[in-house]
């Protein structure tokens, strides 16, 4: 065996004898870093992600089943183009009536395809589907299924909005229902003295005047000698101005020995009835015959055997002479915007016209 130092060894040993304190913690320190080079990365904590909640079934079905306009889930019927996108019933009318007044042909809003009354279709499936889904009382903020929350909200909800039982002797309380028998027992209505009650009376009667009147009114005409009625059918028709407006017509018809028509038009104070969403319709009675002697005619507007116009009566006068053949335009007494939009959609406009002439 060799006695021989190895010669690296031994010039490492040597290196080292020779070197100096601050030369040999240099060295430590690099080899630290070196052994800390090595070693793994330090592991992160690990972070428990939850799952989000996945949304209620019915929230889910109420984002599939919502109208394509409006976005809300319908309240009555439920219509479809041939594609299957769905358009409450308010929604449908008014994009029919849109489009009558545009003169254009209505569309899905989703895919574009012509809607109308005989392409489109109920599905009653999902009207069924929707009435089952629940919804807010929109007093006391609690579920119900749709099919009974209108039972609920005016039947048994306690936080309905009730009127007290004195109103018709001028007491306004308006409040939650289960406050109702507390404000009664203490209401100050039935202890107010004779000429305090009547005050309220009058005020309240003032309101029913208007009707009352209507009423009168009506049976006095049926007294006249000479009473017609006819069954009327109006059609749409376009201007000649540069915005084709949209107004409707009838076609002649007999009435005391003259010829007549009905004319009706749309939201007679706009230029372009399509930039709002709130419709009216006027009407006015137009004498086409020539007359030499003045007629006093009263006239209203119902709904007929062969239409399903909700309107409330009201009777107009006009004397028709020579100068005069047309008389002013009246408000069509539909009840809101929505039934309007209805009878726009609609082909044609069926009602009843009773005239009454007044004999000199």
């Amino acid at each position: 065996m060799s006695d021989t130092a190895d010669p690296g060894i031994a010039s490492s040993s040597t290196d080292a004898a020779h070197s100096t304190p601050g030369e040999m913690i240099a060295e430590q320190d690099v080899e630290k870093l070196t052994v800390s080079t090595d070693e793994p990365d330090v592991k992160k904590r690990k972070i428990e992600i939850k799952p989000a909640k996945p949304d209620k079934l019915e929230q889910r079905l109420g984002g599939i089943l919502c109208c394509a306009v409006c976005l809300d889930l319908p309240r009555n019927a439920i219509y479809q183009c041939v594609n299957g996108h769905l358009m409450c019933a308010g929604c449908f009318t008014h994009l029919l009536a849109d489009a009558r007044l545009r003169d254009e042909i209505a569309t899905c809003p989703n895919c574009r395809i012509e809607i109308s009354k005989s392409s489109a279709s109920r599905n009653l499936a999902v009207e069924k589907a929707v009435s089952e889904l629940p919804s807010e009382c929109q007093f006391c903020n609690k579920e119900f299924p749709r099919n009974a929350l209108e039972n609920h909200e005016q039947k048994q909800c306690e936080e309905r909005v009730t009127n007290c039982k004195f109103s018709m002797i001028g007491c306004t309380w308006c409040g939650p229902h289960h406050e109702l028998k507390t404000h009664q027992e203490s209401c100050a209505h039935p202890h107010k003295s004779g000429a305090e009650v009547m005050e309220s009376l009058q005020a309240i009667e003032t309101s029913k005047d208007v009707e009352k009147r209507l009423y009168d009114n009506l049976f006095d005409l049926l007294s006249y000698e000479k009473i017609i009625f006819n069954e009327l059918q109006m059609k749409p028709y376009r201007t000649d101005e540069f915005i084709h407006k949209l107004f409707y017509e009838t076609n002649r018809f007999s009435a005391f020995n003259n010829q007549w028509v009905v004319k009706a038009r749309i939201n007679t104070c706009q230029r372009d009835p399509t930039l709002s969403s709130e419709r009216e319709m006027t009407y006015q009675l137009i004498l086409k015959t020539k007359t030499t002697t003045a007629m006093t005619v009263h006239f209203m507007i119902l709904q007929g055997p062969f239409g399903d116009m909700k309107v409330n009566p009201k009777i107009h006068k006009f004397e028709f002479n020579e100068q005069e053949n047309e008389s002013p335009y009246f408000t069509l007494p539909f009840p809101d915007t929505a039934e309007c939009n209805r009878h726009l959609a609609a082909k044609t406009i069926n009602f009843r016209l009773i005239m009454f002439l007044a004999s000199k």
